[in-house]
Protein backbone atom coordinates (compact mmCIF):
# COMPACT_ATOMS: atom_id res chain seq x y z
CA UNK A 1 0.00 0.00 0.00
CA UNK A 2 1.09 3.54 -0.71
CA UNK A 3 1.65 5.45 2.54
CA UNK A 4 1.91 9.04 1.35
CA UNK A 5 -1.43 10.66 0.37
CA UNK A 6 0.08 12.80 -2.40
CA UNK A 7 1.88 9.77 -3.82
CA UNK A 8 -1.40 7.82 -3.70
CA UNK A 9 -3.26 10.59 -5.55
CA UNK A 10 -0.53 10.85 -8.19
CA UNK A 11 -0.58 7.08 -8.72
CA UNK A 12 -4.37 7.10 -8.97
CA UNK A 13 -4.28 9.83 -11.60
CA UNK A 14 -1.58 7.96 -13.52
CA UNK A 15 -3.70 4.79 -13.58
CA UNK A 16 -6.76 6.77 -14.71
CA UNK A 17 -4.79 8.46 -17.48
CA UNK A 18 -3.39 5.13 -18.71
CA UNK A 19 -6.78 3.40 -18.63
CA UNK A 20 -9.13 6.15 -19.83
CA UNK A 21 -6.95 8.73 -21.52
CA UNK A 22 -5.79 12.26 -20.74
CA UNK A 23 -9.10 14.03 -21.39
CA UNK A 24 -11.10 11.71 -19.14
CA UNK A 25 -8.48 11.86 -16.39
CA UNK A 26 -8.42 15.69 -16.46
CA UNK A 27 -12.23 15.79 -16.10
CA UNK A 28 -12.00 13.35 -13.18
CA UNK A 29 -9.28 15.45 -11.57
CA UNK A 30 -11.42 18.59 -11.89
CA UNK A 31 -14.34 16.79 -10.24
CA UNK A 32 -12.31 15.68 -7.25
CA UNK A 33 -10.34 18.90 -6.76
CA UNK A 34 -13.05 20.86 -4.96
CA UNK A 35 -15.66 20.32 -2.31
CA UNK A 36 -18.66 19.94 -4.62
CA UNK A 37 -21.28 17.24 -4.44
CA UNK A 38 -19.65 13.83 -5.06
CA UNK A 39 -16.08 15.09 -4.94
CA UNK A 40 -15.26 13.09 -1.83
CA UNK A 41 -16.61 9.87 -3.36
CA UNK A 42 -14.41 10.55 -6.39
CA UNK A 43 -11.36 11.02 -4.16
CA UNK A 44 -12.14 7.75 -2.39
CA UNK A 45 -12.33 5.93 -5.72
CA UNK A 46 -9.11 7.58 -6.88
CA UNK A 47 -7.14 6.72 -3.75
CA UNK A 48 -8.47 3.21 -3.17
CA UNK A 49 -9.88 1.72 -6.37
CA UNK A 50 -7.29 3.16 -8.74
CA UNK A 51 -4.16 3.93 -6.67
CA UNK A 52 -4.34 0.85 -4.46
CA UNK A 53 -6.41 -1.80 -6.21
CA UNK A 54 -5.81 -1.26 -9.95
CA UNK A 55 -2.09 -0.64 -9.29
CA UNK A 56 -1.70 -3.71 -7.07
CA UNK A 57 0.74 -6.32 -8.40
CA UNK A 58 -0.41 -9.81 -9.33
CA UNK A 59 -2.94 -9.32 -12.14
CA UNK A 60 -2.44 -7.35 -15.32
CA UNK A 61 -4.94 -4.62 -16.20
CA UNK A 62 -6.50 -6.69 -18.96
CA UNK A 63 -7.36 -9.43 -16.45
CA UNK A 64 -8.64 -6.89 -13.94
CA UNK A 65 -10.84 -5.37 -16.63
CA UNK A 66 -12.36 -8.76 -17.42
CA UNK A 67 -13.20 -9.26 -13.74
CA UNK A 68 -14.68 -5.78 -13.31
CA UNK A 69 -16.77 -6.04 -16.48
CA UNK A 70 -18.22 -9.34 -15.26
CA UNK A 71 -18.96 -7.88 -11.82
CA UNK A 72 -20.68 -4.82 -13.26
CA UNK A 73 -22.81 -7.00 -15.55
CA UNK A 74 -23.83 -9.05 -12.51
CA UNK A 75 -24.75 -5.91 -10.60
CA UNK A 76 -26.70 -4.42 -13.51
CA UNK A 77 -24.71 -1.16 -13.58
CA UNK A 78 -24.73 -0.14 -17.28
CA UNK A 79 -23.29 3.38 -16.87
CA UNK A 80 -20.29 2.19 -14.90
CA UNK A 81 -20.05 -0.79 -17.24
CA UNK A 82 -19.63 1.58 -20.20
CA UNK A 83 -16.68 3.25 -18.46
CA UNK A 84 -15.03 -0.09 -17.73
CA UNK A 85 -15.67 -1.38 -21.25
CA UNK A 86 -13.82 1.73 -22.47
CA UNK A 87 -10.99 0.98 -20.06
CA UNK A 88 -11.03 -2.72 -20.91
CA UNK A 89 -10.63 -2.03 -24.60
CA UNK A 90 -7.77 0.34 -23.73
CA UNK A 91 -6.33 -2.40 -21.52
CA UNK A 92 -6.21 -4.87 -24.44
CA UNK A 93 -9.56 -6.68 -24.41
CA UNK A 94 -10.69 -7.38 -27.96
CA UNK A 95 -14.25 -6.87 -29.20
CA UNK A 96 -14.58 -10.65 -29.55
CA UNK A 97 -13.43 -11.21 -25.97
CA UNK A 98 -15.85 -8.55 -24.75
CA UNK A 99 -18.75 -10.37 -26.39
CA UNK A 100 -17.55 -13.69 -24.92
CA UNK A 101 -17.42 -12.17 -21.43
CA UNK A 102 -21.01 -11.00 -21.82
CA UNK A 103 -22.09 -14.42 -23.10
CA UNK A 104 -20.30 -16.10 -20.17
CA UNK A 105 -22.34 -14.07 -17.68
CA UNK A 106 -25.76 -14.93 -19.14
CA UNK A 107 -26.20 -18.35 -17.45
CA UNK A 108 -25.30 -16.79 -14.09
CA UNK A 109 -26.85 -13.31 -14.35
CA UNK A 110 -29.72 -13.88 -16.77
CA UNK A 111 -30.67 -12.76 -20.23
CA UNK A 112 -31.87 -9.29 -19.14
CA UNK A 113 -28.44 -8.55 -17.63
CA UNK A 114 -26.76 -9.90 -20.76
CA UNK A 115 -28.99 -7.78 -22.98
CA UNK A 116 -28.25 -4.69 -20.91
CA UNK A 117 -24.52 -5.44 -21.17
CA UNK A 118 -24.74 -5.93 -24.94
CA UNK A 119 -26.42 -2.51 -25.23
CA UNK A 120 -23.74 -0.87 -23.06
CA UNK A 121 -20.99 -2.53 -25.11
CA UNK A 122 -22.63 -1.48 -28.39
CA UNK A 123 -22.81 2.12 -27.17
CA UNK A 124 -19.05 2.16 -26.50
CA UNK A 125 -18.22 0.37 -29.74
CA UNK A 126 -20.30 2.87 -31.70
CA UNK A 127 -18.37 5.67 -29.95
CA UNK A 128 -15.27 4.10 -31.41
CA UNK A 129 -16.70 4.13 -34.90
CA UNK A 130 -17.61 0.45 -35.18
CA UNK A 131 -20.85 -0.66 -36.81
CA UNK A 132 -22.90 -2.61 -34.29
CA UNK A 133 -26.59 -3.43 -34.40
CA UNK A 134 -28.43 -4.50 -31.26
CA UNK A 135 -31.92 -5.67 -30.37
CA UNK A 136 -32.75 -2.10 -29.39
CA UNK A 137 -31.59 -0.86 -32.80
CA UNK A 138 -33.88 -3.43 -34.44
CA UNK A 139 -36.82 -2.44 -32.24
CA UNK A 140 -36.86 -5.62 -30.18
CA UNK A 141 -36.28 -3.85 -26.85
Amino acid sequence: MINDLEERKARGHQVLREMFGEKWQKAYEAGTAGTGFGSEAGRMALEFAFAENWARPGLDRRSRSLVVIGALIAQGKPDELKNHIRAGLNNGITVEELELVILQTIPYCGFPAGSQALEAAAFVLKERGLTVETAKDRGNL
